[in-house]
């Protein structure tokens, strides 16, 4: 599962626009725009989905799932576990 935030955190890693990772993806922009528009975790069809994390980690991206630790590689970013709240 991704999530809209990590959605939108990788493309901006990778430094794509909406349209640039709908090519690599082999979505539409109106697909990306709703993914990334989505409340928490994304929701589409599981073809879409697969296509979606394939482009981001052949492009380089390594999403990490709730609680997943991060043993290898280098720096990185992630959000603590917070309340929506304290983030506001």
């Amino acid at each position: 599962m991704i999530t809209a935030a990590q959605l939108r955190a990788a493309r901006a890693l990778l430094g794509f626009d909406q349209r640039q990772l709908a090519e690599r993806s082999g979505l539409s922009l109106p697909t990306i725009q709703r993914m990334e528009a989505s409340d928490g975790t994304v929701r589409g069809n599981v073809d879409s989905l697969v296509k979606l994390i394939d482009a981001l980690e052949r492009a380089g991206v390594v999403l990490l799932g709730e609680g997943q630790p991060s043993t290898e590689g280098g720096r990185g970013v992630r959000l603590q576990p917070q309340t929506q709240e304290s983030r506001a």
